[in-house]
This record gives C-alpha cells, structure tokens and sequence, in this order.
C-alpha cells in the first residue's frame, strides 16, 4: 500500500512553488528581453561561435597586458640573499674538531678490534664516508693523522669564508679537492675532502622580506600599458577560446552591456507577477506539460511579435490553445491562452488591435476543434480560426482606413496562413512530443481504441471472457465520464486496457473459467490473492512493452486502488479463525485513483463485476449493488486522491444504475413449442 510522508508533500508544495517562481523569471526576461540587440555575452572559457569586431576605435588601459609585464618583471627579480653568517662557520669548526677529536680517541683505543673501530666511525652522526676513506682513517701513521688533522680545519676554514647557498652546495663539496695541500698524497687529500665536505654547512639564506620588497619595487616601475583597437579589427574569432584579453576588449567597448531602463523593468515585473500568480491561483492540479507549452509559445512570442510587418500576425496562438485544450483540459486552455495574449501584446507595443485577433483565432479554434478525434475537425479549426482572425482584422481597419480589395485579400491570405500554421505546429507537438510532455491527443486515442490493436486482440485470444467484461466496463463508464463532463474517450479507451494483465493467467479469474473449473481450489488464499493482485503488475509490464501512454497506464495501476481482494481475505480469517493480523499480501499496491476517469474505472470495474456475480433479477436490486458499491469505495477512501465531487459521485452512480439496468434486466423465459422448428 502506497504511502504518503509530509515530507512528500512539502516537496511537492516547493516544487510547484518553485516552478511558477521559475516562470515569472521567464516571462519577466522574455518582457525585457529585445531580440537582435547588438550585444556580445561571452565569458572567459567559452568558445566564440561567431567573429567579435570592434565597432568603432578604441584606446584604453589594458590591466590584463600591465598585469602581465607587472608578474614578468616581478618574476624577473632573483631571490635576495642575507651576507653570509659567521657563526655558522665557527659552529661547524668547532664541530669539525669535536669530530676529529673522536677520530683520534678511536685511533687510539687499544682494546677496540678493527670491525669495531670502523663501525663508530661509521656510526658518526652527519658525517658520511666511505669504506675507502674508513680503511684510510685507521691506517694512517700518528704522524700523517696530524698533519691530515690540521689541513681538515684549514680548508673548512677558507671554505667557509665564501659565501655558501643552499642550492650552490654541491658545487662548494666539488672544489675542495682543490684546496687541500700539494704536500698531501691522493689518499690523505680524498680523506680530507671527505672530512670537511661533510662539514661544510650553508652559511647565507634567502631574505624573503627583501625579496618581495625588491619584487614589488619591480612591479611599481612597470607603466600601465594602452592597448589600441582599430574600428573592424578583430577582437575574438568564431572557434577561439574566450581569454581574458578577449573579455577586457568586450567590456572596455561596452558590447556585454545592454542599457534597461529601470522603469521599463519594474513594469515587466508586475506584469509578470500579476500572470503568474493568476495563472497559479486557477490551475487546480499542477501540470507540467502546461508550463512547457506556456514557456515555449512565450519565447517564440518573443521572436515573432517583435517584428515588423505582417509577423505578428502569424504567431500561432490557437496552436498553444488547442495543445494546452489537449494536455490539460480547455479551462487551463483559456487561462493560458488569455495570459499569452496579454504578455505578447506587451511585447508588441500594447497593441489591442493584435490582443483582440489572437484571441479571437484562439478562441474559434477551440469551438470548431471539438473533440478532436479526427483530422477534419483540426483543418475545420484552423479555417475557422482565419475567419475570426479575419473579422478582427476588418474590425479594426475598416473604421479608421479604406482598406482596398489587395489589402483585404492580404488581410485574409495572412489569417488562412496562421490558421494553417497553427494546425500543422498543433498535428506535430502533439504526434511528436506529445510523449514528452506527458499527455496523449484525441486521435492517438481513437488509435488505441480500434479492436486491431496488439494488446486488445491478445486480450480477446487469451482471456475472452476478461475482453467482453473490458468492453462493458468501457461502455458504462464512458456514459459516467459524459454525465459529469470527464474526458469520455479517455475514460473510454483506459478501461480497454485496465485488465490487460489478466491475459497471461487467464483461467484464474472467474470470467475466464469455462465449465465450472476453478483453478483456485487447490490453492491457499495467500496464493491466489498473489496471482489475483499481480494482473496489475503483469499489465503494467504489457503496457510498457507495447508503449502504451502514461495516461492509459494510470487506469491499469489505479484501477484497484488500494483495496484487499475480499474474498480470498475472508477465506484467509477462516483459517485463522479470525482477522488476518497482516492484510498487506492481500491488498493492491496502489496508487488511489488520482484522477476522475481513472476513478470512474474504478467504480465501474467493481459494480459491473458484482452486478454480473449477484444475477440480478430486478433493477431494484442492481440500484443497491451499485449503491453498496460506492459506498464502501467512499468510506475506505479510495475515490480521496480522484477530485471527485460527491455530487459528482452520485451522477456516476446513477448513470452506472441506468447503464446496468440496459444490459442485466430480466428476461422472459418463452415456452418451448413443440414442431415449431425453433430451438
């Protein structure tokens, strides 16, 4: 069973909320929006898709090009660094002697081994030799350790004087080979460079306060740069990236700029306010479809009445009347075509003499469309629709001009034109987007209506007994849908295919069972609730496979509510010797009928079922089927979600009674007579 959260609710409320918000933000720049303006909206990133051209000649100062030689000349300033520091070379001397020190105590230890002696040194922290210089240092005579001893310092010492960076490190390590004695062989002079390489320490850093400070005077000397544009010269080509050169040039000229008067702005934002919220205020179930169509005929408004000449004359407005008629129903039609007449006369001017001639194309169009169950009825409209179009045009003229047989047969070639404009853009929206935006036309119903189709004729082969019982509830529920004004045809072709799932377990329903064979007696009533329950299922997956509409589909789902199957329930509690704790497996999913026709099947499926079961045997006795019927869908709040009006209801109610009583009233049992040849 389907549940609702206020969670849901909310959402659905800011939805709508937002969605007619969305549409005052449209109509509002759609008012103040001029097509054609000469005005350049691209951004840093985009690609042109057209050449951009200086209109005219243009000096400025480039803050883009003097930022640019600004970072250059900055990035051009080395890293400043401070004279070197003194105590960094007395700190590694000393360091030098205390590590020399230790090399001697090792030397000189009589008790260490060799593999001993050569591991501590070794193990000297910050100092890193190799095993070359390790075997030298043990092996060297007292008296050449001495003069060894004392060069390690002289050359740490001289080296230290000079100014040593970081990054200038490894060069100072690979000269000190240099700078050791002649006197010293190859070994003694490796052992040295080893030693005081090791010790030799940067003794200048960077000066990063300087540094910045110098980088800044840098960026201080650089003159601000003008950049010139010669009137034509381009500024941007069609397939280049947007830089910020690019979007320097664009503003510097004012190209991204459109002037808007505030007083021509604070109009539109009433008007645009004032048709929203007139619009949300009528439209009692919120419809999608309705703002996509709204949005689309008020952006082309915006292209067409713009125009000069005869254009605006052409702009099909009966096409959005009779496709919002369609979708939404004609009340929503009215409403939405009298906003757009409005809006798109502001758009033209505020001219009255259009105002009028639109709406009265649009309204014609609707009187003459009808149902809109055949294509005649749509050219019937679209001629029609001239003629209003037409009447106005002389209306206005006539009075005030001497219109001559030209401009009078102008006049009326331009309204036939918008009036078979209007017929092919209303054919196409509703053949072509029509899935997109969520409804289905007339004639796709007529379509679907026909006993050729797929599913009605695997219907009629599979399960006979549940086609006829379609074919019924149909006919009694359409008669419903025209007594209380719901779409009949609609009402109609969804109870075609309400029980289209029952054609894959046929012989488990009771229309189908031929012979008395009941194929539920060998099975628990939680089975044959589940097999029962699932026709739902299964004709949902029939209808999404042979892409039927999602209105049709809405019967399929909707048609059960949310009701328990009563009898296999009642024949669970007897097992159980009394209520069933959980109902669930016995009860459809859902959703309620959310809609009057869908709602209409609901109550027709369910009264022609019983009706037909209870054999009936006078009209009082259908009368009060029906009635208990109704009844119990009301008090289990299954007709809550459908928009019925109890009035309403009660209108159904009698037209099922009527319709009922036509098809199961008694019959007269005529006596055989013998030899008469009849049977």
């Amino acid at each position: 069973m389907e549940s609702k959260s206020p969670w849901s609710e909310v959402a659905r409320r800011v939805g709508i909320a937002l969605s007619f918000s969305l549409l005052a933000l449209l109509v509002t720049l759609t008012l103040i929006w001029e097509p054609g303006a000469s005005r350049v909206s691209l951004k840093e990133g985009d690609v042109s898709p057209y050449d951009v051209r200086s209109p005219r000649k243009i000096s400025y100062v480039s803050q883009v090009l003097t930022e640019k030689a600004k970072a250059q000349a900055a990035a051009s300033v080395g890293e400043i660094y401070d004279p070197p520091d003194p105590y960094v070379a007395r700190r590694q001397l000393a360091k030098a002697s205390a590590v020399l020190n230790f090399i001697e105590a090792v030397r000189s230890d009589p008790y260490a081994t060799l593999d001993e002696k050569r591991l501590w040194l070794g193990a000297m922290e910050g100092i890193t030799v190799t095993g070359e210089v390790l075997s030298a240092l043990l092996s060297l005579p007292e008296s050449r350790w001495g003069v060894i001893s004392s060069e390690v310092l002289s050359v740490l010492e001289r080296a230290m004087r000079n100014e040593i960076r970081e990054s200038r490190l490894p060069e100072v390590r690979r000269a000190i080979p240099a700078m050791v004695s002649w006197e010293l062989d190859e070994v003694e002079v490796r052992v040295v460079a080893s030693l005081a390489g090791n010790l030799i320490s940067p003794n200048s850093f960077p000066n990063p306060e300087k540094t910045e400070e110098a980088k800044k005077l840098a960026r201080e000397s650089v003159n601000p740069i003008v950049r010139s544009l010669e009137k034509g010269e381009v500024i941007v080509r069609a397939g280049d990236v947007v830089g910020p050169l690019e979007v320097e040039a664009i503003e510097a000229l004012g190209l991204n700029k459109t002037p808007l008067d505030p007083y021509k702005l604070a109009g539109a934002v009433a008007l645009a306010s004032t048709v929203t919220l007139g619009l949300a205020l009528h439209l009692s179930h919120f419809q999608p479809c309705f703002l996509l169509l709204f949005a689309f005929f008020l952006v082309l408004a915006r292209f067409m009445v713009s125009s000069q000449s005869f254009i605006p004359y052409l702009f099909p407005i009966a096409s959005c009347a009779a496709l919002l008629s369609l979708s939404a129903g004609k009340e929503v039609a009215v409403a939405g075509t009298l906003a757009l007449s409005i809006l798109s006369g502001y758009m033209a001017g505020g001219s009255l003499e259009l105002v009028a001639y639109w709406l009265a194309g649009a309204s014609f169009f609707l009187l003459a469309l009808g149902k809109a169950d055949k294509i005649n009825l749509y050219l019937k409209a679209g001629l029609v629709s001239a003629l209003g179009g037409l009447g106005v045009i002389l209306a206005f003229r006539l009075p005030w001009s001497n219109l001559n047989p030209l401009e009078i047969a102008t006049a009326a070639g331009i309204s036939i034109l918008n009036g078979l404009i209007s017929v092919v853009l209303t054919l196409g929206v509703s053949f072509i987007l029509g899935s997109l935006l969520g409804f289905v036309t007339p004639l796709h119903l007529v379509e679907l209506s026909r006993p050729t189709h797929p599913l009605l004729q695997l219907l009629l082969l599979k399960a006979p007994g549940t086609y006829h019982h379609s074919l019924l509830v149909a006919s009694i529920a359409e008669q419903a849908a025209e007594r209380i004004g719901a779409n009949a045809l609609l009402t109609r072709v969804g109870a075609y295919f309400h029980d289209i799932g029952k054609s894959l377990h046929p012989y488990f329903f009771a229309e189908n069972q031929l012979g008395g064979l009941n194929a539920h007696r060998s099975l628990d009533p939680r089975t044959s609730a589940r097999i029962i329950i699932s026709h739902v299922k299964d004709g949902l997956d029939l209808a999404k496979k042979y892409r039927l509409p999602r209105q049709i589909q809405e019967f399929i789902a909707q048609h059960h509510g949310t009701d328990i199957t009563p009898y296999f329930y009642h024949e669970e509690c007897k097992l159980k010797n009394g209520a069933v704790e959980d109902d669930s497996c016995f009860r459809y999913p859902g959703p309620r009928p959310r809609t009057k026709e869908t709602a209409i099947v609901m109550l027709a499926d369910s009264c022609e079922a019983a009706v037909r079961a209870a054999k009936p045997s006078s009209p009082e006795e259908i009368e009060k089927i029906v009635r208990k019927i109704v009844k119990e869908k009301l008090e289990r709040g299954e007709l809550d979600e459908s928009g019925l009006t109890l009035k309403e209801i009660e209108e159904i109610r009698k037209a099922f009674v009527t319709a009922l009583q036509g098809v199961f009233h008694p019959r007269i049992q005529y006596p055989e007579v013998e030899g008469s040849g009849q049977d």
